[in-house]
This record gives C-alpha cells, structure tokens and sequence, in this order.
C-alpha cells in the first residue's frame, strides 16, 4: 500500500481514528492516499482540507467533471497512475457519457489534447494545467489573459490553477511513498459540496 508504515482503520486511534471516520468509504475503506499520512494526522487533515475545498466547494463554477479532467490530465503528465485510476472513475461517472470520457482518456494517453473531445475553452485550460506542470517557470501572464479570452473569469481561472496544483501535489505524494490502489475503492468522491466539513467518500 505504501513504503513507510501506515495505520489500518482497525488499529487506529484518537484523533487518526476521528479522521479516518470522516474520509472512510463503504466498509471503513480508507484510501491508501490519505492512510499515507496515518503517521501524522495533522497533514491528513490538511490535505483533505485542500482537496475538498479546491476540487468539492459549492463555490466553484467550473463544472466538476471537467475539474476532474485536470486533475487526470495533470496526474497523467505527472506519470501518476494511483491517481489518474481514482479520478478518471470520478470523472466518468460525473460526466454520465462513457464514450466521451474514454475517448478523452485516450487523447490525455496520446498527450494530444488538441484531438479531446473538449470545446476550445477547456482545451486553453488543458494547456494552461500542462504548462504549470511541466514547466510553471513559463507560465505568463499572457497566458492567463488567454484563459480570459477563452472565456473563463478569474475566479474560474484561479479553481484552474488550484485543482492544477493540487494535484501535482498529490501526485509527489503517493509517488514518493509509493503508494498503491491495492484495497482501494475506486471512484468515491465527497459528494456533499454543501458542506465543506463532510469529507465522507461515496
């Protein structure tokens, strides 16, 4: 599940057991993402904290499936599998069009988002997401003029940049702990965007 130790749900504790209740899905499954941090609680909570409130806010006007997208995009680019498996299952189920998302899957696989069934202001901010991952020395602020121009206002721009980010950052955690789907449940999400406290998965 990961190189370092970890706590399963049956042997957890306090505040690990408190937040593992909160996080946990069908059966007390946690993912193996978040029992990475089992050792430290407190970055558990802060990541959650991150993730709910950048990819499952009430607040956000991009849609969640095309949120979702990045986040596949990003962790694709980043050579993340653990991430690119759980979130392409979000992202297919979100978007309720199984021949759209695998045919979106498979030009992210091609690296030839131009060929992705997207319009064109999702694609400016497919290519906007791989500019930050890749090289986010050269993001310009004519880039971020672009995304204007597709289409997108700055708070949209600013959930683009996040999910972006977030997810780099998620990547370089399971990657640097080696963190596997074994025992995972894929494609469960905190669905309750309402209330940004629920961080139950479903």
């Amino acid at each position: 599940m990961a190189w370092i130790k970890t706590v399963a749900y049956e042997d957890s504790t306090g505040r690990l057991r408190q937040l593992y209740d909160r996080v946990k899905g069908p059966d007390d499954n946690v993912d193996n993402i978040m029992m990475s941090h089992s050792l430290r609680p407190h970055s558990m909570e802060g990541h959650m904290a991150i993730y709910k409130y950048v990819l499952h806010h009430s607040n956000n006007t991009v849609p969640k499936w095309f949120l979702e997208t990045l986040g596949v995009w990003v962790s694709s680019l980043n050579q993340c599998g653990y991430c690119v498996e759980h979130h392409f299952s979000g992202l297919r189920r979100l978007l309720k069009d199984d021949q759209r998302a695998d045919a979106i899957k498979r030009c992210i696989e091609a690296r030839d988002i131009d060929a992705a069934p997207l319009d064109d202001k999702q694609k400016s901010a497919m290519h906007y997401a791989e500019a930050l991952t890749q090289e986010p020395a050269t993001v310009t602020e004519d880039m971020i003029s672009g995304l204007r121009t597709a289409g997108f206002d700055d708070g949209e721009i600013l959930e683009i940049n996040q999910v972006s980010a977030y997810f780099s950052y998620a990547n370089r955690t399971v990657l640097g702990l080696g963190c596997s789907t074994e025992g995972d449940v894929l494609g469960l999400s905190p669905n309750n965007s309402e209330n940004p406290d629920d961080w139950s998965h479903t």
